[in-house]
């Protein structure tokens, strides 16, 4: 960890992404904690996508509104890497909140109020977001002696890094967006103007009303043909026809039916919601919850005489509960029990790197809750090596209801003659090995295990380095698609 960025004193590594590296740091001169977002070292001969970052920056700072990240100043670091400081959510992310903790109607109306405010601040600034879901809504806690309540949380937008101004949207255009959210016209690569980012909204107030996407688009190509919106009621979950009519809107297919800004579309939400919005709630309409934002610590690891180590992550225990909430009226309990959660199907993904680019793995984006990609020490070697964990807890390798995925590299000239052994599953299925690319590999599947399946995976990547990863997720689609994800770089 570096102990300084430019002028900015390093506290922890907030989260890490393909692009990128987030840092809480301290100003030390303004007395204020900041995020000091830097660009990953291996893009910094990219210049297309150090020019995204870089816009990403200007873009922010065109805006004035307490509901978009504010960008206090930019930089670059001896290195060459470019750096923006940021306003830190020091309550995390609507993601964050819809795994632990849920909204309920109110909360959940009031935060699409807060983020159309936010969006219609950058459309104001003639800058479109184009890539509105749960993760790039943030929440932070405005200092109270600047005339904020205490205990307040406030709702912003976030990574601008799709971001496109309005008078280039008419231009060669990037096709890009996450594809549960994005609007047909921005997966179609047609010039775009704020109502894309309005139906991206609306996407997420279906989500925030029901429990689960619109579509379960599983890629741009689907979601440029998404067909007529679907109703936001279900049997045991009716919504009043005024709220059906003004999201099915926001969510149409052709553009000019939709509402004619983000202003229109949130103000006529509310009015159709009418008695289930409390109006100017009073206090926290949120409640505060400083984990929210704790990082993934280094990977660590007792050692095993049968064969590979286990990792053991520091110990943080939380529930995990989707949200769901009803309209106009209260949460609906009932539709809890009957399963109603976020489709797993839905979730786009997150592709991370370790800090020396030695090892990429995509995972589904709600895998990001806890990231240590500082590498480890394997047992019977004085030597780091690089390593990356990625999971939805700090500790999902002993967690039965969390899923995550350890990747490292350890010293040896030969495969294991076993692999971890996991008693608490009730089945291993016979080893698998391989020799796929000329890469010598074993893989043993643990199914019914506590919270779906775990797998054990050793690919020979040299002649004197393997590979390792653990994984464990809900089910074995998942599973298949994170092993498909490991890559290597530089062996």
């Amino acid at each position: 960890m570096p102990s300084r960025l430019g002028r900015y004193a390093v506290r922890r590594r907030i989260g890490s992404g393909a692009f990128a590296t987030v840092w809480l740091a301290y100003d030390e001169q303004l007395d204020s904690p900041v995020a000091v977002k830097v660009l990953a070292d291996n893009w910094t001969e990219d210049q297309h996508v150090r020019q995204r970052f870089v816009e990403e920056g200007r873009f922010l700072r065109k805006v004035e509104s307490p509901h978009v990240v504010t960008v206090y100043d930019a930089g670059e670091l001896d290195d060459g890497r470019p750096y923006l400081v940021m306003s830190f959510a020091d309550q995390g992310t609507l993601s964050d909140r819809l795994e632990v903790e849920g909204l309920t109607v109110g909360q959940a109306t009031e935060v699409l109020r807060q983020v159309g405010l936010g969006l219609q601040a950058l459309h104001d600034q003639g800058v479109l977001h184009r890539d509105v879901k749960p993760a790039n809504v943030l929440f932070r806690t405005p200092d109270p002696t600047r005339g904020s309540a205490r205990g307040e949380v406030r709702a912003m937008l976030g990574d601008l890094g799709l971001g496109k101004a309005l008078d280039m949207s008419s231009r060669l255009t990037m096709i890009a967006g996450t594809p549960t959210f994005v609007a047909p016209e921005q997966a179609q690569g047609e010039h775009l103007d704020p109502r894309a980012d309005q139906y991206s909204l609306a996407a997420l107030t279906f989500l925030l009303f029901t429990g689960r996407a619109p579509y379960a688009h599983a890629t741009l190509a689907a979601a440029a043909e998404p067909g007529e919106p679907p109703r936001l009621s279900a049997p045991g979950r009716e919504f009043p026809t005024d709220v059906e009519q003004v999201v099915a809107r926001a969510l149409s297919p052709d553009r000019e039916q939709r509402w004619p800004d983000v202003t229109a579309y949130v103000g006529a939400l509310r009015a159709a919601l009418g008695d289930g919005v409390q109006e100017g709630m009073p206090g926290p309409w949120l409640p505060l919850d400083p984990q929210l934002t704790q990082p993934g610590a280094r990977p660590t690891s007792l050692p095993d005489e049968g064969g590979l180590p286990d990792p053991v992550p520091p110990k943080r225990s939380r529930r995990r509960r989707v949200a769901l909430v009803g309209a106009g009226v209260a949460v609906l309990v009932a539709a809890v029990a009957a399963g109603l959660a976020v489709e797993r199907s839905l979730r786009d993904d997150a592709t991370i790197t370790d800090e020396t680019g030695s090892l990429t793995v995509t995972v589904p984006y709600e895998w990001e809750r806890s990231v240590a990609p500082e590498g480890w020490d394997p047992p019977s070697d004085s030597g780091a090596f690089p390593a990356l964990s990625v999971g939805t807890s700090r500790d999902w390798s002993e967690d039965g209801s969390a899923e995550g995925v350890f990747v490292g590299i350890m010293p040896a000239t030969e495969l294991p003659s076993q692999v971890p052994q996991h008693p608490e599953c009730d089945r291993a299925e016979e080893p698998i090995s391989d020799e796929a690319d000329g890469d010598p590999s074993v893989t043993v599947f643990y199914t019914d295990c506590p919270g779906g399946v775990i797998v054990e995976r050793v690919v020979q990547v040299t002649a004197n380095r393997l590979l390792w990863v653990q994984l464990r997720s809900a089910d074995r689609a998942t599973a298949n698609s994170v092993l498909d994800g490991v890559t290597t770089h530089g062996l």
